[in-house]
């Protein structure tokens, strides 16, 4: 597979090179350290494989030669691995600490391989990796294409090894007739196969298995890696049924890599997270990006102890020190198959917002603290905190002056904050709850893991845990703008869709060269054609203009309040629920949602709502739909509206009366009394206004003054801008500048209008901009306002 020599990825499609319909990835085990110095991560992943057809021969009872099956007991776990001449039994308290003995007997190779890992990072470092894009391994070319290959999605990495991983001394005796590599193979399948109720072994054996050294005896696997993706071969296997089940890749990112964004937050401080880009993660780790490729994963992420890592997924207890460095481990994993892309990170010099509530916020919210670590503790001192996870109690330690995570489901503390739980009792604050709608005859038809759907006491739990992250100087912002916010919206999303997937929520106030745009998939229907292994393409996915285009978004908005308006709002809210409940921790398209739609409502149909009606007039045609023409009318008078556009008459008069004036005689003003008017008003307001040809200055003046708009959210900032843009308003062109340094992504509009106007003292101002804030901004944004301002 050669090298994409001919793409430009400034406006081509994306490749999804993994052949998934060969091989698939079960789970993933990273194992990452986070360099600030030279803004790279660096590690390994373990990847857990499964071919997507039948592997072998079976017996009658349907196990393999040299299966072995994993269960566990009820009153301990059992850990069994049984071949076909024989049985071995080790239980859960003694049993597993034999196989961590056996695996820390072999530690010491899996050291030295670790180390060889970062030696060749360390080593690769010191050449600009940006200026290569082939790499392969030197007996790459002594492999045959007749030698199964496989492929992983890949790009801006560093690969320095990919090895096999001998997972023998996890498992059962030496004594067994049958072939090692059939029995690693049946461990693996069983161990992916193990049932939900027995997560935590299950990735504890993960872990055990990925601390395994590689396998030695002329079991190396040879790699080639070319733009977007990886390929790895095991010489002389011909099938995926053959390929190793388990193998390790040593790799490390790029400072510039397109899933990876190193820049500086609020305070200054540098800081990284996982940009969601057109790519993905396939910059952070190889993995595969087809979203049918669902899986689990845990991860090890070491970072500076100062700095707090922050993953999607569950948390173990708290980060622990990484031996005589000044480096703290954070662990994170996740129970429920996701698509790789779901894979997030973030890591800074973030603190927890205060959970302190003003009076009016307290009345409807209860706050349980009588389970929280007391605040009075000495430096050093350990105190105990019995918190609820989201899979039943534990017990964490509290360190006082060290911002530890706790359990799943539970509150990272610090030396300000202590951990809390918050529940609605306000009734006012959601209109409706459909929490006892439970016999539906809808139940989970997904794969196997820990669902909260299943849990009788999720089903009323409207507001779930949640915790808020910025840096220092936000976070009084943040207490006010957001986290007195969350129980209101976490309430009202309950409401709306039921029980929440996952046990807690984290919001991070991100640095503002975020993308803070949409990142949808694309339409099926668009997409490349399927190979038989399972590539395929994106089209048009690279191009940076696709990022800014949220006409999907309006009309998709504007979709749901069509059909809500054909149903009634209350029973589309009431199918919103059941959809959730039947497709949750699944992957749906466009018409699933609407042919159960059309299922639960089959009045539509027989009123020619069709499926074919709805692509016509919603999906497939560019442009506003008619109902929305007939409707934006009906709207436009609606009372709200009907208040914006009488101040809009007022500021017209304003105007007018101004531009009238004669310049050598002084007039007295009539004195106009505004309407207070709504953030979503004065959006309306200021688009009204965009209208007209002139406002002269006093009139912009006055509009700046009276509503502070230079205080206001971005949404009516952006629309005081493109203002101040069209009628050169000099005197605001500091809160232009201002918009677009701390709101780059929403920005990127106002750099063209800057530029239309022809006006060279716009021109400038663009440009200074943009040297302000290119290095920390968003690739796809900063490539599409470079086109334009230079």
């Amino acid at each position: 597979m050669q090298p994409d020599k001919n793409l430009n990825p400034d406006t081509d499609d994306l490749p999804l090179r993994a052949n998934t319909n060969h091989i698939l990835v079960r789970h993933y085990v990273l194992d990452l350290t986070l360099h600030f110095d030279r803004k790279v991560i660096s590690g390994s992943v373990v990847l857990f494989l499964e071919p997507s057809s039948g592997s072998g021969s079976k017996t009658e009872d349907g196990i393999g030669p040299g299966s072995c099956i994993i269960e566990a007991g009820r009153s301990h776990d059992v850990y069994v691995c049984r071949s076909h001449n024989e049985d071995t039994v080790e239980d859960g308290t003694e049993g597993i600490g034999k196989a961590m003995t056996k695996v820390e007997k072999i530690l010491g190779a899996g050291e030295r391989d670790g180390a060889e890992c970062q030696a060749l990072s360390g080593v690769r470092a010191q050449t600009p990796p940006e200026t290569e894009m082939i790499q392969s391994s030197h007996l790459w070319e002594t492999t045959s294409d007749d030698d199964f290959t496989l492929v992983m999605d890949c790009c801006d990495l560093h690969v320095s090894k990919v090895e096999e991983v001998d997972i023998s001394s996890v498992f059962a005796s030496e004594r067994s007739g049958v072939r090692l590599v059939n029995r690693q193979t049946a461990f693996i399948q069983n161990l992916i196969s193990m049932p939900s109720n027995q997560w935590r072994q299950k990735h504890q054996l993960f872990s055990l298995c990925s601390q395994a050294p590689g396998a030695q005896h002329g079991s190396s696997l040879q790699f080639y890696r070319d733009q977007w993706s990886l390929q790895v071969r095991k010489k002389g296997v011909a099938s995926a049924q053959g390929f190793p089940r388990a193998l390790r890749i040593c790799y490390e990112t790029r400072p510039t890599g397109g899933s990876v964004r190193w820049t500086k937050d609020q305070d200054n401080r540098v800081c990284v997270y996982t940009a969601g880009s057109p790519i993905n993660n396939r910059a952070l780790f190889p993995c595969q990006e087809p979203p049918v490729a669902m899986s689990t994963w845990q991860a090890t992420v070491r970072a500076p102890s100062e700095c707090v890592v922050l993953m999607s997924g569950e948390e173990e207890a708290v980060p622990v020190g990484d031996g005589d460095t000044s480096l703290l481990i954070w662990n994170n994993y996740v129970t429920m198959p996701m698509p790789a892309s779901t894979f997030t990170l973030a890591v800074g010099h973030w603190h927890q917002v205060p959970a302190e509530m003003a009076p009016a916020v307290e009345r409807g919210l209860k706050t349980d603290c009588s389970k929280t670590a007391k605040l009075g503790a000495r430096p050093g001192e350990r105190v105990q905190a019995d918190q609820m996870s989201g899979h039943g109690s534990s017990i964490s330690e509290v360190v006082k002056g060290s911002p530890l995570k706790t359990g799943s489901g539970d509150q990272t503390t610090h030396s300000d904050s202590a951990l809390c739980y918050s529940s609605l009792e306000d009734a006012t604050l959601s209109v409706t709850d459909y929490s006892g709608v439970v016999n539906d005859s809808i139940s989970c038809s997904h794969d196997d893991y820990p669902c909260r759907f299943t849990e009788e006491s999720t089903r009323s739990q409207r507001v779930i845990p949640h915790r808020v992250f910025g840096p220092v100087s936000l976070l009084q912002k943040a207490q006010v703008g957001v986290l007195k916010l969350l129980p209101r919206c976490l309430a009202a999303a309950h409401t709306i869709l039921g029980v929440h997937p996952f046990p807690r929520l984290d919001v991070l106030i991100v640095p503002a060269g975020f993308s803070s745009l949409g990142m949808a998939r694309p339409n099926m229907g668009n997409t490349g054609q399927v190979s038989d292994s399972g590539s395929s393409m994106v089209k048009h996915a690279l191009n940076p203009d696709k990022t800014f285009m949220q006409v999907h978004y309006l009309k998709g908005y504007f979709l749901l309040r069509f059909l809500a308006s054909q149903v009634g709002e209350q029973q589309f809210i009431h199918f919103f629920r059941l959809f959730v409940k039947k497709y949750h921790g699944q992957l749906i398209l466009s018409q699933d949602f609407l042919q159960m739609l059309l299922i639960t409502f089959p009045d539509l149909e027989r009123e020619g709502l069709t499926l074919s009606a709805i692509h016509a007039d919603w999906l497939d045609r560019p442009g506003i739909p008619k109902w929305l023409y007939e409707r934006s009318a009906v709207w436009s008078q609606a009372r709200l509206v009907e208040e914006v556009k009488a101040e809009v008459v007022k500021w017209i008069l304003l105007s007018q009366r101004h531009q009238g004036k004669g310049r050598k005689r002084k007039r007295i003003e009539p004195k106009v009394n505004y309407k207070e008017l709504t953030s979503e008003q004065l959006v309306v307001l200021l688009e009204l206004l965009l209208e007209e040809e002139e406002l002269s200055v006093p009139t912009m003046l006055a509009l700046q003054r009276t509503y502070s708009l230079q205080d206001q959210d971005a949404e009516v900032q952006h629309r005081w801008c493109e203002l101040v843009v069209k009628h050169a308003y000099t005197q605001a062109y500091r809160d232009v500048e201002h918009f677009l340094v701390h709101y780059q992504a929403m920005g990127v509009y106002l750099y063209g209008e800057l530029m239309v106007q022809e006006d060279p003292q716009q021109q400038a101002l663009a440009r200074r901009c943009l040297s302000l804030v290119q290095e920390e901004m968003d690739q796809s944004a900063r490539r599409v306002v470079e086109e334009m301002v230079l």
